[in-house]
């Protein structure tokens, strides 16, 4: 199943890159997708208020040196590959998460794909820029855990729903995410598991206020289990319908229906299945055009140690302008 044509790879210098480009690459080869590698230089490397000595280089003078500078960088990161694909490069100046947002709405890209910043000081594998990402970039967005593996074992996809108000994005979101992670898991031979979370919500409540016996509570949550089984089945069939039977059969699949909050029992169902990517969508059940990521999704970010792929519902709009 080919996904994506065109495909932008965000340059991250504080990481060894050399396993995330051969990544993106091979990514590329696989669809007959374009690649674009782009760097970003911060506006202050070369405004005119730097101190410049006199009778030096002018700001102008600095900015393509230090732009001929980026470029040699890239140049020698894609030079392994060159003869398996034709890769373009770009170098821009700005913020960095603002100037790949305004390239993905310039050139259209279907992908955006970058190694995670995982800042020394912090026990985060993501930093700022791809936060700014995850909540703001329209395309999907494929953060990398360094060193980057050249195959997954094991692939999670999570998926969320409402029994009471099933929303239409919620269901093509849910299919969006189980067709990329299908398509990923059969060309790496991994497996894929899909997890929904979920909680018997009002358990407490008629526990503590309607008199209902412990027995009662017990009827009440299996009941609340099996209705939340009975919609994952359900997308498993759908599934199969999506991908066809003959690949569907082929998955090494698992279903997994953790009970508790999203944000506090899916990290954990990562690292026992030794996950090595979660594809999951990231913005808050309303899906309000523009809104940013949901509460659930910012704090399983703030828990997981592996590659995600990160996709927002049909209809979101970013609130990046491309001529801010």
């Amino acid at each position: 199943m080919k996904r994506f044509k065109n495909i932008l790879y965000l340059h991250e210098p504080t990481v060894d890159q050399a396993s995330a480009v051969a990544r993106a690459v091979s990514l590329a080869e696989n669809n007959q997708a374009d690649l674009t590698i782009v760097d970003v230089i911060p506006t202050q490397v070369v405004t005119a208020d730097i101190g410049l000595p006199p009778g030096g280089p002018t700001s102008d003078e600095l900015r393509a040196a230090v732009e001929s500078d980026h470029r040699t960088i890239l140049e020698s990161m894609v030079q392994p590959f060159r003869e398996r694909l034709q890769i373009r490069l770009d170098v821009l100046m700005g913020k960095t998460y603002l100037e790949a947002i305004r390239a993905v709405l310039k050139n259209g890209y279907d992908l955006l794909i970058k190694p995670a910043e995982n800042p020394s000081w912090t026990n985060r594998l993501f930093g700022s820029d791809d936060l700014h990402l995850l909540r703001k970039c329209p395309c999907p967005v494929w953060l990398m855990k360094a060193p980057e593996k050249s195959n997954y074992g094991s692939i999670l996809a999570a998926v969320d729903f409402d029994l009471l108000a099933p929303l239409p994005s919620e269901h093509d979101l849910n299919r969006e995410i189980l067709e990329l992670a299908a398509s990923l898991a059969l060309s790496d031979f991994a497996s894929l598991h899909i997890v929904h979370a979920w909680e018997a919500l009002a358990g407490k409540t008629m526990l503590s206020r309607s008199g209902m016996s412990p027995e009662g509570l017990i009827h009440y949550v299996e009941r609340e289990r099996g209705r939340h089984r009975k919609e994952l089945d359900r997308l498993g069939e759908q599934l199969r319908g999506w991908i066809g039977k003959e690949a569907y059969d082929y998955l090494s699949l698992g279903f997994h229906l953790p009970e508790g909050p999203a944000k506090k029992v899916i990290a954990p169902l990562a690292v026992e299945l030794r996950a090595d990517l979660i594809v999951m969508g990231t913005v808050a059940r309303t899906s309000i055009s523009g809104l940013f990521i949901g509460n659930t999704a910012e704090a399983l970010l703030d828990q997981l140690t592996c590659s995600v792929l990160a996709i927002k519902p049909p209809g979101f709009k970013t609130p990046v302008k491309s001529d801010e």
